[in-house]
């Protein structure tokens, strides 16, 4: 009986974390699917401007924690209509983690053939 119940509990933790969201979707995704531009977009954007891997994040990081129209990559009409985004709540740990996970996502250099 003992077995059956740990074998049920750890069947439920197991269920339970896959279908846990990750930091990206319940903190990005989450606000990005209300606003007429894809997710994608935005690190097409970055990684034009700044190419690497390194950049990308800190230019994004520096965004996020203060974001100014200076430091936008969107046009001038985009920021017009939906004006600028309000500063992130996330810690520094967690808007990396949310960076990193956005970069695995939709980083082409690995899918290129």
């Amino acid at each position: 009986m003992v077995r059956v119940f740990f074998i049920l509990s750890l069947f439920s933790i197991l269920l339970f974390s896959k279908n846990e969201k990750n930091i990206y979707e319940t903190n990005c995704v989450k606000c990005h699917s209300k606003i007429p531009v894809s997710i994608d977009k935005y690190f097409y954007r970055y990684l034009l401007k700044y190419s690497s891997e390194t950049e990308v994040k800190k230019a994004m990081f520096e965004f996020l924690k203060n974001p100014t129209k200076e430091k936008t990559i969107m046009a001038e009409s985009f920021v017009t209509r939906f004006g600028i985004k309000k500063k992130t709540k996330l810690s520094d740990e967690k808007l990396m983690e949310a960076l990193d996970i956005y970069w695995d996502k939709y980083q082409v250099f690995d899918k290129l053939k």
